[in-house]
Order: C-alpha cells, then structure tokens, then sequence
C-alpha cells in the first residue's frame, strides 16, 4: 500500500495500529528493552490522529513521513 502510495481500502484502522504500538512500548518498557523505531512510530501514530485520519489505514503513517520530508503536502 505505502509503495503504491495507495491507501484504500481500509485494512487495519489507524487506532488499532496505535493501540498496538502502544502495547509493544509497554512491554519493552516492562522489559527495559529499548525500541526506538517503536518510538518513532508512537510520533508518527499521533501526527496522524493529529490530521484526523483515523479513520483511514494504519499505513497512512508513512504519509506522515512524506509531510515531515516536504515531499507531499500535509491534508
């Protein structure tokens, strides 16, 4: 989908990601293990929520990255 830069049809919501994400964080943390690309997906995660694509594909993420480069405009 990100490779495409085709975001539809919805598979897997943005919140159920997050919330995922947000669970591996936890255990890490529990473990004292470090994961900073969890990290860096947590940030990507809440810039998306941010723009109010929950709705949309937790792939959406990668959009994200592209706003954050100034390679595509932010919706």
């Amino acid at each position: 989908m990100i490779a495409k830069n085709q975001f539809e049809p919805v598979g897997f919501k943005l919140p159920l990601g997050f919330k995922d994400n947000r669970l591996v964080l936890a255990a890490a943390e529990e473990a004292a293990v470090p994961m900073p690309m969890a990290s860096l997906i947590h940030d990507r995660f809440v810039a998306a929520l941010a723009h109010k694509l929950g709705d949309r594909d937790w792939s959406e993420i990668a959009r994200v990255s592209l706003w954050e480069a100034g390679l595509e405009k932010a919706a």
